[in-house]
């Protein structure tokens, strides 16, 4: 595959800030952060307005983005970066929350509309394409009249916070399985229904 040779950018989708920090939203930052911790390294460093680490995994080398823009300006950054690298989007892969899918459910696709994210809006906008692979990770649909934009700037509640650890796991692997194995073997593996 063509693209094989350049990097692969792994962007986490998020609002910058402590108080945002375990909010539903930021389900891409935390996925991003563990996956830092498994290769034992930190977003210590900020370029083109983003919080950035590099990974090497197998002949793969990997640069972990959480763009510091709040998720409705994360285009601009993701736009920055491919074109800095000069990446073909297959390269890609766009990890954030989605309410229209249960808790602990995975969703690796090759492309598709943003479905209200406004932080894959922006990102479909600044490239001008739908046809980049993303990683949705479902928090369910707000209870009763909520409306969903207060409902994802809520903390996850404690019997989900006790099934992070796992969710963040099993994205972590998914993300490594695209890079080694292509979209097609993550996407087989990791499409599944929650246990």
């Amino acid at each position: 595959m063509l693209g094989r040779q350049k990097p692969f950018l792994v962007v986490g989708l998020g609002n910058p800030g402590r108080e945002y920090r375990n909010n539903r939203h930021n389900i891409g930052f935390l996925v991003l952060d563990q996956l830092a911790e498994r290769f034992e390294t930190s977003f210590s460093r900020m370029r083109m307005n983003a919080l950035v680490t590099a990974v090497k995994y197998k002949p793969h080398r990997l640069i972990l983005i959480k763009p510091q823009t709040y998720m409705n300006l994360s285009g601009k950054v993701v736009s920055s970066f491919v074109r800095f690298y000069k990446l073909p989007l297959e390269n890609l892969l766009v990890v954030y929350d989605d309410v229209d899918l249960p808790f602990q459910t995975l969703r690796m696709r090759p492309n598709g509309g943003d479905a209200g994210q406004k932080g894959v809006r922006s990102i479909i906008q600044e490239l001008g394409t739908k046809q980049f692979p993303r990683l949705r990770i479902g928090i369910n649909r707000p209870p009763g009249r909520m409306s969903v934009s207060s409902y994802v700037l809520l903390d996850f509640s404690d019997q989900e916070a006790e099934n992070l650890p796992f969710i963040l796991n099993q994205a972590s692997d998914a993300i490594l399985t695209f890079v080694e194995l292509g979209l097609n073997q993550a996407m087989t593996t990791f499409n599944q229904s929650p246990p």
